[in-house]
């Protein structure tokens, strides 16, 4: 009973219902809960759940419909114009991320390559929390909301460069060949989207709108499609999925979709964030746990101020700058993936991997209080914050 899908399933709604609860009446923010719940039921602790790799398989698609829906509201032109805006605040603002974590990590003793690739990991802020904490008012038709995407966009593919480079420096052999693959990849998947969307997504969707369970078909056929696709070519899933949503976004009934898909976002993310407790093995922490609170306090701390800083220069509001800053103040779950897949390539030691964790999972519990405490979203406990 315990390898079943069912009882999986079972022990993380169950158990998110009752820490959601709980985390109500002591307002508390849940998505702190449901992390907990998943450290306490992985298989590192009470070792309910064995599995958290499939666990975090299921979950990554609630990352996938999130990026498909936030592209629904953001048509081409729209798109190019928000990230010519943000381009310089990204850029600066990683460079600057990468040169204080590179300077802890090497008073922490770690080595030219482990500091690096952490270092890397670090400049990145969550998709997740970024997004999933942002009311859809804000989220698609605020500048708020704009600048975030904007800036996440960026460091998603920054954040794939690196991968890449992770696995070419796996095999010891630079890849000449599919880095050209991969420059051509991104706009070429991005005008195949277009162009299908067009000519056969966007007509059959005309003729059969009255069919609300084909168009639902429809459309997730059309995402997780567009998303392999993209994983085909050497792009994230997760860009593939936004692809598809932008290629969407002119349609009359982008907005029909994006309500329709948010309850099966929202039942994949619950378990995205589980599976974030479940992968980590709290006994681990006591040989790094110094260097992963430095650098989760950095998060936590500098890149809300740096953000603010670029933000405001660059001609953004103070307060509007200042809650952005907070909302990307954290590590994201690409450097789970490039903390994995570098102690896989033997890229990194192990030591140097779990520290990348350790750092990413207390900025997400940290980060996410924060948010959810201080700004509005669609989980506050507070009723004066509390915006869907």
């Amino acid at each position: 009973m315990p390898d079943s899908i069912l009882f999986t399933i079972f022990l993380i709604f169950t158990g998110s219902a009752l820490v959601a609860t709980l985390a109500l009446f002591a307002r508390q923010a849940m998505i702190v809960g449901y992390i907990l719940l998943g450290m306490l039921l992985g298989p590192h602790m009470l070792g309910l759940v064995q599995d958290p790799d499939l666990i975090s398989q299921m979950s990554h698609i609630g990352i996938i419909f999130l990026l498909f829906l936030l592209g629904l509201d953001l048509p081409p032109r729209k798109l190019m114009g928000m990230l010519g805006e943000t381009v310089i605040v990204t850029g600066l603002s990683s460079l600057a991320f990468f040169v204080i974590a590179a300077i802890v990590l090497r008073l922490a003793g770690f080595g030219w390559i482990e500091t690096l690739i952490a270092s890397a990991a670090f400049t990145f802020s969550s998709t997740i929390i970024g997004l999933k904490l942002l009311p859809t008012t804000i989220l698609h038709h605020r500048r708020t909301g704009e600048i975030i995407i904007s800036i996440l966009l960026f460091q998603d593919v920054l954040a794939i460069i690196l991968l890449m480079a992770i696995e070419m420096a796996g095999t010891g052999e630079a890849d000449t060949r599919r880095l050209f693959v991969l420059t051509l990849a991104l706009p070429g998947l991005f005008g195949l989207a277009l162009w299908l969307a067009r000519r056969l997504v966007v007509p059959l969707i005309a003729r059969f709108d009255t069919i609300q369970e084909y168009v639902f078909l429809l459309t997730i056929g059309w995402c997780l499609g567009i998303a392999e696709l993209a994983g085909a070519m050497g792009l994230s899933q997760e860009i593939g999925a936004f692809m598809a949503g932008v290629a969407l976004a002119s349609s009359p009934v982008a907005q029909y979709i994006a309500e329709s898909l948010k309850p099966l976002r929202d039942f994949f993310l619950i378990i995205f964030f589980f599976a974030l407790g479940a992968g980590f093995d709290p006994m681990l922490l006591p040989q790094i746990w110094m260097p992963a609170l430095a650098l989760a306090l950095l998060a936590l701390l500098v890149k809300p101020w740096v953000f603010r800083r670029l933000l405001v220069r660059a001609g953004e509001d103070p307060q509007r700058s200042a809650e952005i800053g907070v909302r990307l103040g954290q590590i994201s779950e690409f450097a789970l993936l490039v903390a994995v897949l570098a102690q896989q390539n033997g890229v990194i030691p192990e030591r140097a991997s779990i520290l990348v964790q350790a750092a990413t999972l207390l900025t997400f519990i940290a980060s996410g209080y924060w948010v959810v405490m201080r700004y509005p979203t669609p989980v506050a406990v507070n009723e004066k914050l509390r915006r869907n």
